[in-house]
């Protein structure tokens, strides 16, 4: 973690263990400190490559759900036409577009199975 973070490290075992010079501790006492933190302390979510804690998703998901509640009540949402944006895809940075493709023959599936297969691109 000393590598890839050490601002993080620092700052979590100040925060935390009020350790200010972590070199000043073992390897081991450091290690096992460092095992100690939280799943949302800045150490964890650095190696995790999360970026938002799952109390921020949560909170995102419990609005865009009730912003879809009260869109479905209005004359837009009975016609299902412009629908709100989700919070937690522009958090994500995913699209809301469904990546599942189909085909309408067996032979179209078969000569895309042989080019995933193949490597072809």
């Amino acid at each position: 973690m000393i590598c890839r973070d050490e601002i993080s490290l620092v700052c979590d075992f100040a925060e935390v263990y009020h350790v200010f010079d972590y070199r000043s501790l073992s390897a081991q006492m450091a290690a096992t400190l460092f095992m100690g933190l939280r799943p949302d302390s800045r150490c964890k979510m650095s190696l995790s490559g999360d970026k938002y804690t799952i109390d921020t998703l949560l909170a995102a998901m419990i609005y865009d759900k009730l912003a879809w509640l009260q869109w479905a009540k209005t004359k837009d949402g009975a016609r299902g036409i412009n629908m709100p944006e989700t919070v937690v895809s522009k958090l994500l940075g995913s699209d809301n577009e469904n990546n599942a493709r189909g085909f309408g023959s067996i032979e179209e599936f078969e000569m895309e199975r042989q080019r995933i297969i193949g490597g072809e691109k």
